[in-house]
């Protein structure tokens, strides 16, 4: 048993008869499973959907003097980002979107911005 050599050509034999056997053990198997789903799995009943139509969140009311500074504010940012003056970008149009990511993620967001300083 120990000690006996054997020649490539029976390394190659033994080896394409093991995959034979598990490939085929492998196709019986999925033939198996779907017999066992055809016979035993039932259809779920369609449940009705129900639409429900989400409210947009209220606005906040940002005061006058508030938004000539949160203009000031992003247009240095911007500039500071583009390495430019503020003379350079005109600021036209400030959206406010909702933050609709789940607390966690802003959670990490946090941690991972706390992290570099």
């Amino acid at each position: 048993m120990f000690g006996e050599t054997i020649s490539f050509g029976e390394g190659l034999i033994v080896t394409a008869l093991g995959m034979s056997v598990t490939f085929a053990t492998l196709i019986a198997l999925s033939f198996l499973l779907d017999l066992l789903r055809m016979l035993f799995y039932k259809e779920p009943q369609k449940a009705q959907v129900q639409v429900v139509e989400s409210t947009p969140a209220a606005e906040e009311t940002v005061e006058e003097g508030n938004e000539e500074e949160l203009i000031a504010v992003i247009s240095a940012a911007v500039a500071a980002c583009l390495q430019t003056s503020t003379h350079n970008i005109v600021v036209r149009n400030i959206v406010r979107v909702g933050d609709q990511s789940p607390t966690w993620n802003r959670l990490g967001k946090v941690e991972q911005m706390g992290s570099r300083f």
